[in-house]
């Protein structure tokens, strides 16, 4: 029997546009499969849209904020809906991106050296940064699709690039450099499906290389098993330390001194039928149509244990002090 899917779609952020591909590939694979889908456009009065539609899972096609950061998944635990990709906790720390690589550390896990930087902080950038030298990284410190990404070459390049990276989530993840090959890692359920690598024609996996086209594919990565093999359990290790479910992508750097960097995890990737982790999920044998459905069949909620609460009975009003009868 086919399920009743809300798939939930578009959003607030500047990801809107491919969260809109993400879901129209989700719905049509969805059909496919003989689920009754209804397309949910996420924004202002997504609650009421929820109840409303009567659904018994969702597939979240969102990306970026109000929509990958544990928001919307906090409003599907309250309306006690299953739905796919990680929970509350685990999608705010990996959108997170300097809190996730705390927890890198605490794991062990090698990540580039970095900070963050407020707005209010953005013109003193250069004092901040110290030793950590140039060319440096500047992202937003929480946001997805490379939007807002930098690569500065030159001290008076640093300002303007976290000015512009704190457009988006009002700070910056500024980080060291890091030279070699970029490598993603495909995770379903809590094994990993297989890994990609990323050939650009300039320097970092911008906006423009990921959706405008000019970069090149290979899976399997162009590495020996070996390195593979460290790669794709690194990558393993950084799901699990932020406490992801369900399905996501984990980026790394391969460096040329074999050195291997684990960036961020996405908890909600792109999922068009041209995306990475479709890619690496046809290599492993797994058609788009088979991905949706086995992520679907993986939708759950947190098991928050809360005993449910008692009804709370209206408040009275309080008196009003009678008047004294002269």
């Amino acid at each position: 029997m086919g399920k009743r899917v809300g798939v939930l779609m578009g959003g607030w952020g500047e990801e809107r546009e491919i969260s809109l591909k993400t879901g129209e590939a989700v719905v049509g694979a969805l059909e496919s499969r003989g689920h009754q889908v209804t397309r949910i456009f996420a924004g202002p009065g997504l609650d009421r849209a929820l109840r409303a539609a009567e659904l018994d899972v969702a597939f979240i096609a969102l990306h970026g904020r109000m929509g990958e950061d544990g928001r919307v998944q906090g409003l599907l635990e309250l309306l006690e809906l299953p739905y796919t990709g990680s929970g509350v906790l685990a999608s705010a720390l990996a959108m997170d991106k300097p809190m996730a690589k705390k927890l890198f550390r605490l794991h062990n896990l090698p990540t580039p050296q970095g900070y963050r930087v407020g707005r209010d902080d953005a013109a003193r950038a250069l004092e901040l940064h110290g030793d950590l030298g140039f060319p440096c990284v500047v992202k937003p410190a929480c946001g997805g699709s490379s939007v807002g990404l930098a690569l500065v070459h030159e001290p008076g390049e640093l300002a303007p690039a976290v000015a512009q990276a704190c457009r988006f989530g009002g700070s910056a993840l500024v980080e060291r450099f890091v030279a070699g090959r970029e490598v993603t890692v495909g995770i379903l359920g809590d094994k990993v499906l297989g890994s990609c690598e990323i050939a650009t024609p300039r320097q970092g996996f911008d906006y423009d290389a990921k959706y405008k086209g000019g970069s090149r594919y290979f899976v399997p990565p162009r590495l020996s098993p070996t390195r593979v093999a460290n790669v794709e359990s690194l990558a393993l290790a950084a799901y699990r330390a932020l406490g992801c479910r369900g399905y996501g992508r984990v980026d790394l750097l391969c460096s040329d001194t074999e050195n291997d960097v684990v960036l961020e995890v996405n908890t909600l990737p792109g999922f068009t039928p041209s995306s990475l982790l479709p890619k690496i999920a046809a290599q492993a044998g797994l058609e788009f149509a088979e991905l949706t459905e086995r992520i679907l069949a993986l939708a759950t909620r947190d098991e928050a244990g809360i005993t449910e609460a008692p009804a709370v009975a209206p408040v009275p009003a309080p008196e009003e002090p009678r008047r004294a009868v002269s």
